[in-house]
């Protein structure tokens, strides 16, 4: 008897076990884990002229923008690409609701009746604040709001970070951070731009769909502009402004001719691998650069700031672009084949926890036009692309 009392408390005590387990496994599997972080970021969305789009589909750029004043085939649909892939079942109802990631399949345009409500009497152009907070949650019920653009000296303490190796964390990379942050020890934007009560924000991709369409002034109306790797603004003002707060890129992509930097902009390092921490640690304390470092192509061996200019990027939002927004593989939580969201991508997750207003420029290709610029910058036409393709 007293066995059977024994071999019936080791069985409950198994389910027990099994069914914790599935539940903890469930939540992380679903990314249901907040940041540390309590505080609450509002955040919007807004639109540029005709520059909006998702991306080449081919590189899994997402840009999540749903303004009212544009078509809704226009709006970029992050799970439109993945309404057949074993979508989450709604309940009571045959029709799924939201896909595999959690995120609302049907998009619209229009504002649900609350949010219209509640910015009925805004005008066109006035910032709007927890505007896209509200819409987000509507968009990715998941979304969770708080967490910081760059990393500061609090950075071994968060959770989300903490246990992954770059690109998607900073585990192995204490030391070098450490050092870094010691030199910059400024860690958030201007004083100016912190202090706004609402802040609207454009990530400013590189694509063709800018050349000759004069967007430059609008552009430059946004508080925070933020533009990506080497793109250059000289010479090009008209169609893609010439204000820069943020610039964010890796070695690789880092401008290399000093002259081409725009004053008064902020370096950011998005770090996907841990040379580029190593990079930037040379660059903040002005040392030799060695091309022996692990790059795949030349690096900037300068880079034109002071310390206090230079920022690390969040690597939650690398993390966060590719696993919960796109829904790369997650390979363990390693770099890997298919696993790496583009910068845009990235640059557009940052604004959406940042900023009250986001609006991307810039992210849009169009295959059926193979005259057409790849980039507003250079004379390479899409048509490249399709070459290249068939090539490999």
């Amino acid at each position: 008897m007293g066995l059977l009392v024994l071999v019936r408390n080791v069985l409950l005590a198994l389910c027990l076990f099994l069914v914790l387990g599935f539940l903890y496994y469930s939540a992380w599997k679903l990314h249901l884990l907040r940041w540390e972080d309590s505080n609450s970021v509002v955040l919007s969305f807004d639109s540029v002229g005709h520059t909006i789009g998702s991306g080449r589909r081919e590189r899994k750029t997402v840009a999540i923008v749903l303004p009212q004043s544009i078509p809704s085939h226009l709006a970029a649909d992050p799970g439109k690409d993945r309404t057949q892939k074993e979508p989450m079942a709604a309940p009571d109802t045959a029709i799924p609701k939201y896909d595999k990631l959690g995120f609302l399949l049907n998009l619209d345009s229009k504002l649900p009746p609350e949010l219209a409500s509640r910015y009925a009497n805004f005008s066109e152009g006035v910032c709007k604040p927890g505007y896209a907070s509200a819409l987000m949650t509507v968009i990715f019920p998941k979304f969770s709001k708080p967490a910081p653009m760059f990393l500061d000296d609090s950075f071994r303490r968060w959770a989300r970070i903490r246990d992954f190796v770059p690109p998607f964390g900073i585990k192995g990379q204490d030391n070098l951070i450490k050092a870094i942050l010691s030199a910059t020890k400024d860690y958030r934007l201007t004083p100016a731009l912190d202090s706004l009560s609402c802040r609207r924000c454009i990530i400013v991709g590189n694509g063709g769909v800018l050349a000759n369409k004069s967007l430059g002034s609008k552009i430059d109306d946004y508080d925070v502009v933020v533009r990506l790797n080497s793109a250059p603004v000289k010479g090009f003002e008209k169609d893609v402004g010439g204000k820069t707060t943020l610039r964010i890129t890796y070695p690789e992509g880092a401008i290399q001719k000093m002259e081409q930097y725009e004053k008064d902009s902020l370096f950011v390092l998005a770090g996907f691998k841990w040379q580029d921490f190593k990079w930037l640690k040379y660059i903040v304390y002005k040392e030799k650069v060695s091309a022996s470092d692990g790059f795949w192509k030349s690096v900037a061996t300068r880079v034109p700031r002071e310390p206090h200019e230079i920022r690390i990027l969040n690597p939650y939002f690398i993390q966060e672009a590719a696993f919960s927004f796109i829904g790369l593989p997650f390979n363990n939580g390693l770099m890997g084949r298919g696993n790496i969201p583009t910068l845009g991508s990235v640059a557009i997750t940052m604004a959406l926890h940042n900023c009250d207003e986001v609006a991307v420029a810039g992210f849009g290709y169009d295959m059926s036009s193979p005259n057409a610029p790849l980039h507003y910058y250079e004379n390479i036409k899409m048509s490249a692309i399709k070459e290249v393709g068939s090539s490999c």
